[in-house]
């Protein structure tokens, strides 16, 4: 048995990499897309049903927690597009470096920052 491994790993003591916090964040935000797909198909379930759910969505539309929940959904899809894109471009040979991933990682949480504020004001 080797003495010498840690025993007790606090991740809160770890400091992540830059590239290491977007690839994180790119999994999740994975997750949160597939979660937000069925709020986004039972939305469009009830604009589509009759003209009553289609009132009762926008009703429903009009309320803070609502709009909250459209705008995480699409703050995940506008992360996850801008990571994919990175990785697209990884792929093709740009950014493989330690420094080119460092500085890919940095723009993509850049854009990304500025699509989810605009996503925010178009929501509200």
């Amino acid at each position: 048995m080797n003495k010498n491994r840690p025993v007790n790993l606090d991740l809160s003591t770890i400091k992540f990499p830059v590239t290491a916090i977007v690839s994180i964040l790119h999994r999740v935000s994975g997750v949160v897309m597939l979660g937000g797909v069925i709020v986004l198909l039972y939305m469009l379930d009830m604009s589509l049903s009759s003209e009553k759910s289609y009132d009762e969505l926008a009703s429903l539309m009009a309320l803070p927690w609502a709009k909250l929940i459209l705008w995480a959904v699409l703050s995940a899809l506008a992360y996850h597009f801008v990571a994919g894109v990175r990785h697209l471009i990884m792929d093709l040979g740009v950014g493989e470096s330690l420094e080119g991933g460092k500085l890919g990682a940095k723009i993509s949480i850049f854009l990304s920052v500025v699509l989810i504020i605009s996503a925010g004001f178009w929501v509200w």
